[in-house]
């Protein structure tokens, strides 16, 4: 099998259009790109189908896919998954929706639901009331989702960014509740490295038919190579898992900028590749 490679858009995003942003990131060898909202829009409603007519058609110009939507919530205000406030939770459920939307118009596929700071837990809420939030929040986008053919992708995030959804048994857990077939597992590599009292690879096995996205990051929160994580046992359970999704690279830190990050990354991964 071989794997597919996207970039994440955020970091190229300063001073550049989304044709730019395509171009770069088709130039250094990916075939995808994943997309932050807030670098198209202050809200996805601000976008006309024109518009996403014309963005469309600047990722299929370069020769790319637009593989979907991640840091769903970011830079956002009014919108929480696990509050006590129902009318935050209504406006949440209704701008994954809107999401969704623009996501499939896109040509995309699935999103990301990370988000750390619009999830934690309220002070004194316990885990159960705010599954039970989270639960209901993502019962109701779920129709939407099996409508327009878009996976929702539930993100664990390390103890040190979020008190909520922090395994990937705790999201497959949510996921089963939702129960739907759109809403499902996403595996993050510095995520599991901070997060799981087991190796990736061992938890990548363990998930093989809820995981449905993967992010490939080192836990120095750079590119895969440009740290201490080791690739190669990871990108093997993915092939011995018979992973067929994106792998994406997601980066957070500047390191030696953000061109020569995504270059590095993909070299990388596509060393360690050829040799699983």
């Amino acid at each position: 099998m071989s794997f597919r490679f996207a970039y994440c858009n955020e970091t190229l995003a300063p001073g550049r259009t989304f044709l730019e942003q395509c171009d770069l990131i088709a130039s250094l060898g990916y075939t995808g790109i994943e997309v932050a909202p807030f670098t198209l829009a202050d809200a996805p409603t601000d976008l006309s189908q024109a518009d996403r007519a014309e963005l469309k058609n600047a990722a299929y110009a370069a020769g790319l896919e637009v593989v979907g939507l991640h840091w769903l919530l970011a830079k956002t205000t009014g919108f929480h998954l696990t509050t006590a406030d129902a009318g935050v939770r209504a406006a949440t459920a209704e701008r994954l929706i809107e999401l969704t939307d623009l996501c499939a118009d896109l040509s995309g596929s699935l999103m990301v639901l990370g988000s750390p700071q619009q999830r934690n837990l309220e002070e004194g809420m316990s885990l159960e009331t705010a599954t039970d939030h989270a639960a209901e929040v993502l019962k109701t986008v779920a129709p939407r989702l099996e409508e327009r053919g878009v996976t929702l992708a539930l993100e664990p995030l390390a103890p040190t960014e979020t008190n909520f959804l922090q395994t990937c048994a705790e999201a497959v857990a949510l996921a089963e509740r939702v129960g739907s077939p759109r809403v499902r597992l996403h595996q993050d590599v510095k995520a599991m490295v901070g997060g799981e009292s087991e190796p990736p690879a061992t938890i990548i096995h363990r998930y093989p038919q809820q995981t449905a996205h993967f992010h490939a990051n080192d836990a120095n929160l750079l590119g895969p190579g440009m740290g201490d994580t080791d690739f190669a046992p990871i990108l093997t359970a993915l092939k011995e898992t018979g992973y067929d999704g994106w792998i994406s690279v997601e980066v957070f830190a500047d390191g030696p900028g953000p061109i020569e990050t995504a270059r590095l990354s993909l070299e990388h991964l596509k060393a360690v590749a050829a040799k699983v």
